[in-house]
């Protein structure tokens, strides 16, 4: 019970951390939705057998977390949940793809493992924007940033509502919890049918709170528009010289392999 409350107050960590005022915070939404999905295109347009070109992107996030006083631990911790499901895709390449692509030495290296690792750095790098983007935002105002941005209103306020939800079904996981382990007397281990009827039943009073809070939003006027505390913000010279600079610099990052170049320049300096 202690670990899945622990988890639900860390995942409500990323609206507090949404809460700041710093420089990143202050930017109009539309303008980091738009600078994250160019970031994102750029990772995943690189070939498979394509690494050391990728990791000057780290720069990207790297420097967001800095400027918006995001706990690094809190991020990395986030970042490796994907970790798993990136491995689940990538282990099997060096199976079915035994190509000798370079050498260390006497051993040969297969595509499938640089193919896997690709798939790794890919998935690290696109997950870590992804979670800056909503501790520097806000979930909220990115679904309206979407909004703005050409999205129909009817997607929007449902992707903000299966993000409110998520809390609801993680609150009431917390309670079920709790309850099994004051009615477990020390016991371990949960039977597959008593773990059935506790998810069935997680589900149903879910599904019931989100009915009584639905209709609490409808007393209180609710109308399918969005009342965001950032409202007021707006597109401006920050915004602009903030989506130029940085998709100035993925662009070159992914015409040229930074690594590369560099190792180049230093071994033909001494030579």
């Amino acid at each position: 019970m202690l670990a899945i409350d622990g988890s639900f107050l860390d995942f409500k960590q990323l609206d507090l951390l949404a809460m700041q005022k710093t420089a990143v915070h202050r930017l109009d939404p539309r303008a980091k939705v738009l600078t994250t999905f160019f970031f994102i295109v750029c990772v995943v347009s690189f070939g498979r057998y394509e690494i050391s070109a990728m990791l000057p992107f780290l720069v990207y996030p790297a420097t967001l977390i800095a400027v918006g006083n995001l706990p690094y631990g809190y991020i990395l911790r986030k970042m490796i949940i994907v970790i798993p499901f990136a491995l689940v895709i990538g282990i099997f390449n060096p199976v079915f793809d035994q190509q000798v692509i370079m050498q260390l030495g006497s051993l040969d290296i297969w595509g499938g493992w640089l193919s896997c690792a690709s798939i790794l750095i890919r998935s690290v790098l696109t997950a870590s924007v992804a979670i800056i983007l909503v501790a520097v935002t806000g979930f909220p105002a990115i679904c309206e940033a979407l909004e703005k941005l050409g999205m129909p209103k009817v997607f929007a306020v449902q992707l903000l509502f299966l993000y409110r939800y998520i809390f609801v079904l993680t609150d009431e996981g917390v309670r079920t919890a709790r309850a099994r382990q004051l009615r477990a007397f020390g016991k371990r281990g949960l039977g597959l049918r008593q773990f059935g009827s506790m998810v069935g039943h997680m589900l149903l009073r879910t599904w019931d709170r989100a009915e009584r809070i639905h209709m609490a939003m409808l007393a209180r006027g609710f109308s399918g528009e969005f009342h965001s505390s950032r409202s007021h913000s707006h597109f401006g010279r920050p915004e602009i010289i903030f989506m130029a600079g940085w998709s100035g610099l993925f662009i070159l990052l992914r015409l040229f392999n930074a690594p590369q170049l560099l190792g180049s320049l230093f071994t033909g300096a001494i030579s």
